[in-house]
């Protein structure tokens, strides 16, 4: 884990309270933007997974331009978000 933070130059480590294991938590703005996006731009997720990915990007550039600050900004988020995961549709 500890060589992955040092990879991405992002992230902290912490222990997850509910269960014998740790996670790497990125909870800044520009880590995402700076060095996550980038990663996963060279190496694309090869799953279903891109498709939310994709959509997380979105929402990800909508926060750094400062658009979840407005109504028309938090309101197409949430739109966004809302066709996430579980909520996504298949044609």
């Amino acid at each position: 884990m500890e060589l992955l933070i040092k990879y991405l130059s992002a992230g902290i480590i912490e222990k997850d309270p509910r269960k014998p294991a740790v996670c790497i938590n990125i909870y800044t703005i520009s880590e995402i933007i700076n060095c996550i996006i980038p990663f996963f731009e060279k190496y694309p997720l090869l799953s279903i997974k891109q498709l939310n990915y994709l959509d997380w990007c979105k929402i990800a550039k909508l926060m750094n331009a400062d658009s979840h600050f407005t109504i028309e900004g938090f309101n197409l988020i949430r739109k966004i978000k809302s066709g996430m995961n579980t909520g996504r549709k298949f044609k």
